[in-house]
């Protein structure tokens, strides 16, 4: 009988603690790091500027590829390579901009289709279609919706970071609002004000800040997708600079041909400010609104002079 007693207490205390070390094992899963390693969302964006956006409302949950970002190349020009195809083969979420800009991309989906992975196309989202002018990202309206989207996919992704997303989403909210409200700034200010642009880039940033640019759209558009602008609207052009139309010129520092270039030099003889713009985030290390609010302090400075 005393052998029997000795073992059930034996079996007891063997079972109290098992019980203990599972409670134990149960609150330290609870109370571990919000993401490990293992499942971290790994994101590919086209482009740096939606990669940046991503990554801020993200943080730690989600590994950031964004593909495009070389200060120095022309995104138009941008062919895929080897380790494109397997970043957007394994990603569990996708970023493109849509309406051609990043047609490369496209391919890659197509060729390696993931009925898993999530894709935001941003032209799409915004309701514009092929031939529109993709520079989505100098809307201000068209990154609230991007961001917005991004949130929700997020979410639906890894819904077990649901409130990180959400307090993260809120704070780029907070930090958008600063150079969003620089574009107010320039509008009450500036409002009607003539420009000039070497190409399209602008034109978004141009209706949002209310800013008259009056360069010819057939030769913004014709340099934008690669091409060479007719004479009339290169004589055009040139005519609004040398007559110090536009208070202003605009020129995309990442798409430099000779006549752009000629158009800046003139606008220099003609004592017309030129203000630089780029299509990807310049420095790649800096925050697209940072990058956002730097280009607009220049302009307003240009404005002001």
């Amino acid at each position: 009988m005393t052998k029997k007693i000795i073992i059930y207490s034996f079996l007891g205390l063997v079972l109290v603690g098992a019980i203990i070390s599972l409670v134990d094992y149960k609150h330290q899963l609870n109370n571990q790091p919000a993401v490990s390693d293992d499942n971290v969302l790994q994101v590919v964006a086209a482009e740096n500027f939606w990669g940046s956006l991503v990554s801020q409302i993200g943080g730690s949950h989600v590994n950031i590829t964004s593909v495009v970002s070389d200060p120095n190349a022309d995104p138009h020009e941008y062919s895929s390579n080897a380790a494109n195809a397997r970043a957007f083969a394994t990603a569990d979420y996708v970023i493109i901009n849509g309406l051609g800009y990043d047609s490369w991309a496209n391919k890659l989906l197509s060729a390696n289709f993931n009925s898993k992975q999530k894709i935001l196309n941003v032209g799409d989202l915004v309701g514009k279609k092929e031939g529109d002018n993709p520079h989505l990202w100098y809307s201000p309206d068209y990154v609230n919706q991007t961001a917005a989207q991004m949130e929700k996919d997020l979410i639906s992704l890894d819904p077990r970071h649901r409130s990180d997303y959400e307090h993260n989403y809120k704070n780029l909210r907070v930090s958008l609002l600063q150079y969003q409200n620089r574009i107010n700034d320039i509008k009450q200010k500036f409002g009607g004000t003539k420009v000039a642009a070497t190409e399209d880039i602008f034109v978004y940033l141009a209706e949002a800040t209310g800013l008259d640019l009056i360069s010819p759209p057939a030769f913004i558009q014709a340099v934008a997708e690669g091409n060479d602008p007719s004479v009339s609207s290169v004589i055009e052009f040139e005519n609004q600079l040398t007559s110090r139309e536009p208070k202003v010129l605009i020129y995309n520092k990442q798409t430099v041909t000779p006549l752009t270039e000629n158009m800046n030099k003139l606008a220099f003889d003609n004592k017309i400010p030129s203000v630089g713009i780029t299509e990807t985030i310049q420095p790649p290390n800096i925050s697209f609104q940072a990058w956002m609010g730097s280009e607009l302090l220049a302009l307003e400075n240009a404005l002001n002079r």
